[in-house]
């Protein structure tokens, strides 16, 4: 297993487009599922209700690291923390980086979620396994929220 997830994907759409999606935190809410409290600012925690289905009585967390305009927007939080029974807190989080790159008029999106070696063993795999797979899904939510009839 690696200790990280990369995803790329080019998005028909400009830097700037995207990164709104990423950066305001009511698009970055509709787009990954989540009502965020307030907007993203460096060193902070953002919090929020989960919206996707299964997870409503969860509360999503990540503490902002950078915001580079229309470059890097990285935050960090705990991977797949899901039972509400576990104090998170005492583990290291994983970073999670969205990086963009103009192409034209198109974007190259690069996500990558890195520090998976630092989620206790007893979790790992499955933290692992469950975020390969959400980004996957995020990265087409990102792309469907940036390249809709009603993204401009």
């Amino acid at each position: 297993m690696s200790d990280h997830i990369e995803k790329q994907m080019e998005l028909d759409a400009p830097v700037s487009r995207v990164w709104r999606a990423l950066t305001d935190h009511r698009e970055f809410g509709e787009w990954f599922r989540v009502k965020l409290d307030a907007p993203f600012k460096p060193g902070q925690e953002a919090t929020g209700n989960i919206l996707h289905p299964g997870y409503e009585h969860l509360i999503w967390r990540a503490v902002v690291q950078k915001i580079e305009p229309e470059h890097l927007f990285s935050f960090t939080w705990h991977p797949y923390g899901i039972d509400p029974n576990v104090d998170y807190s005492i583990e290291i989080p994983t970073l999670v980086e969205f990086r963009l790159e103009p192409r034209g008029k198109r974007t190259l999106l690069t996500l990558t979620e890195s520090g998976f070696d630092k989620v206790p063993a007893a979790r790992r795999a499955e933290a692992f396994r469950m975020n390969v797979g959400g980004w996957t899904t995020q990265m087409e939510n990102v792309r469907r929220h940036v390249e809709g009839s009603d993204a401009d």
